[in-house]
């Protein structure tokens, strides 16, 4: 039997029952191969549902304000797809009136989609017969033919390309690419495979020459950039007893640009509390408000992101109401029920539920 047939018979039989597999609408593909990049299915799950109740068509993404798709995204990280799905669908509506690409070409045009997305939508919503390559699918390639390439290079994915273009079935390209997708990721999997479970461990090149392990070749992962943040909760309570605090906004093209946050302050290493106050910044921001009172010691967090591992201090500041204002040159001044409302990273959460 073809490998094509094979392979959707072991779809048929153990695919995942997914909420999205149930239509072919396209925006509802595009939507869900951008959440779930970077992202495991199971938490992708929960944004899957909220997004597509929030925004069902393109019209609705496109209208909305980008504070808000950022909300409705915090927490899932990668806060780039989300801007660009927002500007995407913005585009659409002006450019092409509303109209979504019909084609692997057209979808390559569209802000954030690139060759593998673009593939997974055209075949998924047009039965476009266009390979669409990921993770599973590269690893499960490298094995099954012991493809030696690295798969991060431009040889590396023209040959997987030639390799996928060849196996992939004519009739069925979207049923296909979702098949090996999941065989990848429920059988060809990263650490442990399910070798003698396989229906392809007759044939699979790197189980008969144990080389599993080996394979997919990639470059050696860069280690992690080491980066300091001092976050700042700068509070006091008015005549109501109501708790106030200052955030910003992130504007520079780095990591959670467009969500808010606490005053910020980056410093090359650990800075003591008590050396706080010999921070350039925090003298300009205290210079008309010296007086403070420091509470506890700062919360510690360390987040980890792809190529970066963030070492956060959150320092909690009280001032006297009187000196409220000049924070207000500098920042937001907002209650917790209005910045619930604001997205943020899931570090700033994580303070948040702390306190």
């Amino acid at each position: 039997m073809h490998f094509s047939s094979r392979l959707l018979q072991w779809y048929a039989q153990n695919g995942r029952t997914l909420p999205w597999r149930q239509t072919r609408d396209p925006y509802i593909v595009w939507v869900t191969e951008i959440l779930l990049q970077q992202t495991r299915v199971d938490q992708g799950m929960e944004y899957f549902y909220r997004f597509t109740e929030a925004f069902p068509n393109v019209a609705s993404l496109a209208a909305a304000p980008l504070d808000e798709v950022l909300r409705l995204w915090q927490g899932l990280g990668y806060y780039s797809r989300a801007r660009n799905l927002h500007q995407a669908a913005r585009d659409i509506m002006e450019q092409r009136n509303g109209k979504l690409p019909e084609s692997y070409k057209e979808w390559l045009k569209v802000k954030g989609v690139g060759p593998y997305t673009a593939a997974a939508i055209s075949s998924i919503a047009f039965n476009e017969p266009v390979a669409a390559l990921d993770g599973n699918v590269y690893r499960v390639l490298a094995r099954l033919f012991a493809i030696d390439e690295r798969i991060d290079t431009g040889r590396g994915k023209k040959v997987f390309d030639e390799v996928a273009s060849e196996l992939i079935d004519q009739n069925d390209p979207g049923g296909f690419n979702q098949a090996m997708m999941d065989f990848g990721a429920t059988v060809c999997k990263p650490a442990a495979p399910l070798c003698r479970e396989c229906i392809f461990n007759r044939e699979c090149l790197a189980f008969l020459n144990q080389q599993v392990e080996k394979l997919p070749v990639k470059k050696p992962r860069k280690a992690s950039r080491i980066r300091h943040f001092n976050y700042f909760y700068i509070f006091f309570e008015n005549q109501d007893g109501r708790r106030l605090f200052f955030v910003n906004q992130r504007k520079d093209d780095d990591i959670w640009k467009n969500l808010y946050e606490l005053p910020l302050i980056e410093t090359s290493g650990e800075i003591k509390p008590e050396a706080v106050g010999n921070l350039p910044e925090w003298k300009e921001w205290f210079a008309g408000s010296p007086d403070f009172v420091m509470q506890g010691s700062p919360f510690f967090f360390r987040h980890l992101l792809t190529h970066q591992s963030i070492h956060a201090r959150f320092f909690q500041i009280k001032i006297k109401p009187e000196n409220a204002v000049n924070f207000t040159l500098f920042f937001q001044m907002v209650d917790h029920k209005r910045f619930e409302k604001m997205p943020k990273s899931k570090l700033t959460l994580s303070f948040l539920y702390k306190i």
